[in-house]
């Protein structure tokens, strides 16, 4: 009866290993998450995301420019001069307007016999105009006056000419009235008297007054308007 002692020792202790490896089996941790040296592997931080600035190195491109290449505004023209006279026979006036060395001149008798004109003017003042029909007029500015030689259906007469101001000075108007083509010019002298003709498809007459402040003529109960001339 003594042996037993032994024996229930064992089996209690048989037992108790029984016993301990159940509960190992059902409340144990997985050894997965660990590393050798029994410690829990934790995986390395994430970089946080860039939420400023970039850096100053990386400065944005320059802005492209929108405003248009300035360009050198267009020269006004010069002063413009206009001169008006008679010949020194006193049969017909001649005008001439003078704007940037450039020069427009017209003939008129007042009857039949006219005349357009143009030309360059030099530096020293001279001018030498050509027209229609081999008409010329040769001239030089002095002293605020124009004196030359006007040649109009080879007949040459020499004239001079003044400055010529507002309402004075070189007018024409060009137009069609039923269906005849009308071409007017007009030369207003310093003393208020006017020298014109005017044609109709080709056929020239006196021309009839124009008002000077409007440019308003009638011509064949219409109403035309003779405007300033310049070159």
């Amino acid at each position: 009866m003594k042996r037993s002692g032994p024996l229930y020792t064992l089996l209690a202790g048989l037992l108790l290993a029984a016993v301990m490896l159940s509960l190992n089996a059902t409340t144990g941790t997985k050894s997965s998450g660990y590393g050798s040296g029994g410690a829990a592997s934790v995986p390395p931080p994430s970089s946080p995301a860039t939420t400023g600035p970039p850096p100053s190195s990386a400065a944005p491109p320059p802005a492209a420019s929108t405003s248009p290449t300035a360009s050198a505004p267009p020269a006004a023209p010069g002063p413009e001069s206009v001169y008006a006279g008679r010949t020194d026979d006193d049969t017909a006036a001649v005008s001439i307007s003078v704007r940037d060395k450039k020069a427009v001149a017209y003939y008129c008798d007042g009857r039949t016999r006219e005349s357009w004109l143009k030309g360059n003017v030099e530096d020293d003042g001279s001018m030498r105009l050509t027209g229609s029909n081999g008409a010329t007029l040769e001239a030089t500015t002095r002293n605020g006056k124009v004196e030359g030689e006007v040649e109009v259906t080879d007949r040459k007469q020499e004239f001079s000419a003044a400055k010529a101001v507002k309402p004075s000075g070189l007018y024409r108007a060009t137009n069609e009235v039923r269906g005849a083509k009308i071409d007017g010019g007009w030369i207003v002298l310093q003393d208020g008297r006017q020298v014109g003709i005017f044609t109709r498809d080709g056929k020239p007459s006196s021309a009839p007054r124009i008002d000077p402040a409007t440019g308003a003529v009638a011509i064949d109960n219409a109403w035309l308007t003779a405007r300033p001339v310049t070159p």
